[in-house]
């Protein structure tokens, strides 16, 4: 950080300290629930209004449904909700800026924030979960698991004009098993967020708390997530198959086209060797990389429910000696 704005941001902080600092939570997913409750508690944070992603439709009837964070703010009686299309739009910044912010705090939002919104009082801070500098971008959580990654954890940094290159606050590391899924993840570093914001907001409102350049060394990018994401390869390994498995839930799922339709794969498990061919499937699961198999344990066919492997072959005995039908 900027030695001048260092010094600014401590003046700032002794003179007030003694109030309420006037603060808008900015998020639309899961990750950021608990710390928007949180800040609603906080004796330091005066919680002004929440920045959320406009009502979308959703799920089967495309029934018109409300963000998670928008859905937490009604419950906690947050009368200023905005929900813009663009958050970069003049008049979007100009009512957020109508909230007089001295803080923001964003978590698992979606879309840039614009620098004039970067420069209030005390900043913006950014809840990400991942050990930045790795993994920056639209989906830590996914290439955490997908990379198999030891370990993952969430970043408290302050934004500037980057993709999540700012100054990190503080971290909180969180070992991996290897037996997670993305929304198993989720949860769990949403708790994580939840402490990190409680025992670092205080201090950096009042200026104990300062921000260190991000390492050089060590970063990654990752994207949006796309529905052809999901396909499963047969060329790949079955360990990186298994991963990707267990990082596309519940988006983009992970999935193969065969002459039965679509299936889609919940549980998988790798298997060393001994598997039939590669594309092709036998009565344990689907023969992958080098003479490796994808032991099939829980999918969905096409238009039905999700079931065991061994119960999709009784219906289905015909998907033996079948193969993976290629992408168009």
């Amino acid at each position: 950080m900027n030695p001048r704005t260092d010094g600014l941001h401590r003046a700032a902080s002794v003179l007030g300290a003694s109030k309420r600092v006037r603060t808008v939570f900015i998020g639309s997913g899961g990750f950021g629930r608990e710390s928007l409750w949180r800040l609603e508690d906080h004796p330091e944070v005066r919680l002004v209004g929440v920045v959320t992603a406009p009502p979308r439709p959703a799920g089967r009837g495309q029934r018109t449904t409300t963000s998670t964070i928008h859905g937490v703010a009604d419950e906690l009686g947050i009368k200023m909700i905005l929900t813009p299309e663009r958050l970069r739009a003049p008049e979007s910044i100009a009512a957020v800026l109508a909230l007089e912010p001295e803080l923001l705090v964003l978590a698992d939002y979606g879309q840039i924030v614009p620098s004039e919104l970067l420069g209030v009082r005390y900043g913006a801070l950014n809840l990400h979960p991942s050990l930045l500098p790795r993994h920056r971008g639209a989906s830590p959580i996914p290439a955490a698991i997908l990379a198999g990654d030891a370990e993952t954890g969430v970043t408290l940094m302050k934004m500037d004009a980057g993709l999540d290159t700012g100054p990190i606050v503080a971290q909180e590391r969180v070992a991996l098993d290897g037996t997670e899924t993305t929304p198993v993840l989720e949860e769990r570093l949403e708790l994580v967020a939840d402490g990190l914001l409680n025992d670092n907001v205080g201090p950096w409102i009042r200026g104990e708390r300062l921000a260190t350049p991000q390492p050089a060394e060590g970063a990654t990018l990752t994207r949006p997530l796309r529905r052809e994401d999901g396909r499963l390869d047969p060329r790949r390994s079955a360990v990186e198959l298994e991963r990707q498995v267990r990082a596309y839930q519940p988006w983009p799922g992970s999935f193969v086209d065969t002459p039965l339709g679509r299936i889609v794969v919940w549980s998988a498990s790798a298997g060393a060797s001994g598997g039939p061919p590669a594309g092709s499937f036998d009565e344990r699961g689907l023969g992958v990389g080098d003479g490796e198999r994808l032991w099939l344990i829980e999918v969905q066919p096409a238009g039905g429910k999700p079931m065991t492997w061994e119960a999709f072959l009784r219906g289905r005995p015909s998907i033996v000696g079948s193969a993976v039908t290629p992408a168009p």
